[in-house]
């Protein structure tokens, strides 16, 4: 392979041209030739038999050369993209331009990552909001580490109320029809968790094990399957069961089995600390998220569709995984909701965007700082993933160490643009959105850090 030149006809756009040379074609040639004499028919020759030049003669002199060209020109493109150094981010689009004496010449277009200009980005002027812990919600996080730590006990001397779980067969009927999916035997069912269609889980409170009753309900306009949208339906139902949440008592026995800690003040003030570094964290995660909205501010590209298609297609391929994680997966997803992969694409696009935008941003902060990653930071990166993932520091290392240095560069990359900010710390206004709620996951695991 020999890279002859590179151009660029349009903008973000890189076109590569490269030869492959006449004997490495002709080899090509033949080893395509008998890889497929064997099925070719040809008078005169017994089946697999027939000479090349009689098929050549026969079908054309290039008969062998898509096969021969399918295998020689990806491994010619990426030496010659090797040797180019440009920074392709796109599958290339191939043209042969000429099969001759000289061997081959091919051209190849790819979108390139695009320029980024970007302006001053110190002195950043960013309000810290951090949310102060209030007992409501030390008290918050010890009734979930309660419900966690709750048993469940059959109930048999009463009727079935709200928050009780019931367990039920039912069956579903359509205009006297039974309908696909509304059917099943002991179920368990938490009344007033709003899981089922509006009105099922009101009617089965103050019935009593063994009772069989309807429950007539109308399924919502919105609903995701066609037939049943608006449709008034009776479901035949039967109580089997009714099981209730016996939380523990609050005391310092409880405070012994959930922590390391011997009473329940002790426990209650180690978790208003744990919610207070939570807090912290969280707005360090609204600061961050400011440095990049005011450094977007100041960026200006123009970025190549197809990063933005392939940053969609990462984010779908994420959804999946999450989906799979949980017991379902992308296919089942879309059916139950009534979308499809183009919709589904197009609510991952503008977090694709700011993603794609974002990394842009960063790569020309760390170009302009000159940020390097070195071999220890590398390293500490591997162990770190290893203890994080729970796995031996061999398999963290099955990600590539180019991959993960350049993730390291761009975390560097917003730590310098953040260590040039002025950042004003401001206690957090009392309608901000109830911190502690929309930040549920930072505020459970601070409370878990507490669990013995």
């Amino acid at each position: 392979m020999s890279l002859k030149s590179v151009s660029n006809p349009e903008k973000n756009v890189a076109q590569l041209e490269f030869t492959i040379d006449k004997p490495a074609f002709d080899e090509a040639v033949n080893k395509a030739y008998r890889k497929n004499v064997k099925n070719m028919n040809v008078p005169g020759f017994r089946k697999g038999k027939a000479p090349k030049s009689i098929i050549e003669k026969m079908y054309g002199k290039g008969v062998f050369y898509e096969d021969a060209l399918q295998e020689l020109i990806p491994p010619a493109y990426e030496e010659a993209l090797k040797e180019s150094k440009i920074d392709a981010i796109s599958a290339p689009e191939y043209d042969v331009d000429t099969i001759d004496d000289d061997g081959v010449v091919i051209k190849a277009k790819v979108f390139v990552k695009p320029e980024v200009e970007l302006e001053n980005y110190s002195g950043f002027e960013i309000e810290r909001e951090i949310t102060p812990v209030k007992d409501e919600d030390i008290d918050r996080e010890v009734e979930r580490i309660r419900n966690r730590n709750s048993r469940t006990i059959d109930v048999t001397d009463r009727a079935a109320a709200m928050d009780d779980t019931a367990v039920i067969d039912y069956k579903g009927f359509n205009d006297g029809v039974p309908f696909e999916g509304g059917e099943a035997n002991d179920y368990s069912l938490k009344l007033g968790s709003n899981t089922f269609i509006p009105g099922f889980e009101e009617q089965i409170v103050g019935h009593v094990i063994g009772d069989e009753f309807d429950v007539n309900v109308t399924f919502p306009e919105e609903y995701h399957e066609e037939s049943l949208k608006g449709k008034p339906v009776v479901f035949k139902v039967k109580l089997n069961g009714i099981k209730m949440t016996q939380l523990p008592e609050l005391d310092d026995e409880f405070a012994k089995d959930v922590s390391e800690f011997d009473t329940l003040d002790e426990y209650r003030a180690d978790l208003g600390r744990k919610l207070e570094e939570s807090n912290k964290n969280h707005a360090d995660m609204h600061v961050e998220t400011a440095i990049v909205d005011k450094l977007l501010e100041k960026m200006t590209v123009e970025v190549p569709e197809p990063m933005y298609a392939a940053e969609q297609e990462n984010q779908l391929r994420d959804f999946d995984n999450r989906l799979r994680m949980q017991g379902m997966d992308l296919s089942t997803y879309l059916k139950y909701t009534g979308m499809d992969l183009d919709s589904m694409r197009a609510q991952f696009r503008p977090q694709a965007e700011r993603q794609v935008k974002t990394r842009l941003a960063l790569e020309k902060v760390a170009a302009l700082e000159n940020i390097e990653v070195s071999e220890e930071e590398l390293e500490k990166e591997y162990e770190e993933i290893a203890k994080r993932y729970n796995v031996n520091l061999e398999q963290a290392k099955s990600i590539p160490a180019d991959t993960l240095k350049e993730d390291i560069r761009i975390r560097k990359a917003l730590d310098a643009v953040k260590a040039k900010a002025v950042i004003t710390d401001i206690e957090a206004k009392e309608d901000h959105d109830h911190a502690h709620e929309h930040d549920a996951d930072n505020t459970e695991e601070a409370a878990d850090n507490s669990e013995a």
